[in-house]
């Protein structure tokens, strides 16, 4: 019995001559054609939007877009390996009508236009809320961490050399005369020509690693991301209020629910964002008495009351208000000497001389957080937030780094992720040929 036969490479055949007959009514490439097709690409700040009268002719931004989302989509995103697939993509070939751009132009694409692509996201969101894929009822907040180009070698070179410089210039305040002129120029020099000056080490997978912490702000209806920020601190504790606000911008309501972990427990952050309709469901994190055995009295075992701002202990006994930490954000409660020394608790109380007691500024705010928070609201939380950072991770990016340097480069990468990602959740709802009625119907 024989195989199953090819065709001979030098036989003629009815190829078809209609390259539209080769992607499907259903394909992905359809909805990235009709998307980027409906943009306004000068009001989006893209460069070249309109073509020069004179000159040579130059590539259309659209193009480009396009061929990003192509390779985001399907974790492409070095350079010459989108010019290599333009060659022999015949998805690629429809997309773009055959065009050919080398590596550089489309490096050279990316490289510039983080502002105007985060704007491009901004468009899908609205294009998304108009389908009504967006509830804009409840928001998940989270953070992930990013590996960034730099080695760890180099990012420790750097840091060493920001020691070395701030040690120089304390120095300096301090009148010391053993500085050396010429290892502070060599220093200076080897830290301006650093490749990639802004990552920082943070854990990734429970190990020190440069990277970024990538912030996103997802809608619980279908999971989209609505807004997404890249920062340099490693810690989410500022990035609640900033998260927020930027969703907010982005849903264009007045009121949501804001949902995240522990790791956003911000007292000043929690009542702007009350005072602004975005309430916070978020556990507090509080300090606990660490002395003793633990058996000592906690927080909870004091009430405060507010018509004489005080604390009173488990022994009746009243702790005065002494001094504001602005630094630190909280007031600083403590017993009378006496009170503590003649009490029958005190040794299940503190190991000092007397009790002392902190109360955050925004205590009350942090108060009312605590009594939303509930098990459904963290399980919605997981439930909505992980999922994308999952997908933008393992399907879009295929392995977690990125590959542009610099802060500008990891905004650029995440905005381009966050669109493909936002794309591919709009067309698995509503499916291909749905979404592209929509856009060219928009």
């Amino acid at each position: 019995m024989s195989y199953i036969q090819g065709e001979g490479r030098s036989q003629g055949t009815l190829f078809p001559v209609v390259l539209d007959d080769f992607v499907p009514a259903d394909h992905v490439c359809r909805v990235i054609d009709a998307f980027v097709e409906k943009l306004e690409m000068s009001d989006l700040d893209f460069e070249r939007a309109k073509a020069a009268d004179t000159g040579r002719p130059g590539y259309d931004p659209r193009d480009f877009l396009k061929l990003y989302l192509y390779g985001y989509l399907n974790q492409i995103r070095s350079s010459r390996r989108l010019e290599a697939e333009c060659r022999r993509n015949v998805e690629l070939m429809w997309l773009l009508g055959r065009l050919y751009p080398d590596h550089k132009s489309i490096a050279e694409f990316r490289r510039m236009h983080r502002d105007a692509v985060t704007a491009a996201g901004v468009e899908l969101i609205r294009f998304a809320r108009g389908c009504g894929l967006i509830r804009g009822e409840w928001i998940a907040i989270d953070g992930s961490k990013f590996r960034a180009v730099a080695s760890m070698d180099s990012t420790r070179e750097r840091l060493g050399l920001q020691r070395y410089l701030d040690s120089v210039e304390k120095a300096d305040e301090e009148q010391q005369a053993n500085i050396d002129p010429s290892a502070v120029q060599a220093a200076l020099e080897k830290l301006k020509k650093h490749p990639e000056p802004e990552a920082g080490y943070m854990l990734v997978r429970q190990t020190a690693l440069p990277a970024y912490n990538v912030q996103t702000a997802v809608d619980s209806e279908h999971a989209l991301i609505v807004a997404h920020t890249v920062v340099l601190d490693a810690s989410d504790i500022r990035c609640l209020k900033p998260l927020a606000e930027a969703a907010k911008k982005a849903l264009e309501v007045d009121k949501f629910k804001v949902v995240a972990d522990a790791g956003y427990s911000n007292g000043e952050q929690v009542a702007h964002c009350e005072a602004a309709g975005m309430v916070p469901y978020v556990p507090v994190m509080r300090t606990v008495n660490n002395q003793g055995d633990g058996t000592l009295f906690g927080r909870a075992d004091f009430r405060y009351e507010a018509d004489s701002d005080t604390y009173v202990c488990p022994g009746d006994k009243k702790l005065l208000r002494k001094h504001t930490n602005a630094k630190d954000r909280y007031i600083m409660y403590k017993a009378s000497s006496v009170d503590c020394g003649s009490c029958s608790l005190k040794s299940r109380c503190t190991q000092a001389p007397r009790r002392g007691l902190a109360r955050h500024l925004y205590e009350d705010a942090l108060n009312r957080m605590q009594e939303r928070v509930t098990p459904e609201a963290m399980r919605l939380r997981r439930s909505t937030v992980e999922h994308p950072f999952a997908t933008m991770k393992y399907r879009i990016f295929g392995h977690p780094r990125l590959l542009m340097r610099g802060l500008s480069g990891a905004k650029v990468e995440i905005g381009l992720a966050t669109m493909a990602y936002n794309l591919k959740r709009i067309t698995n709802v509503l499916g291909a040929t749905k979404v592209t009625e929509a856009l060219h119907n928009a």
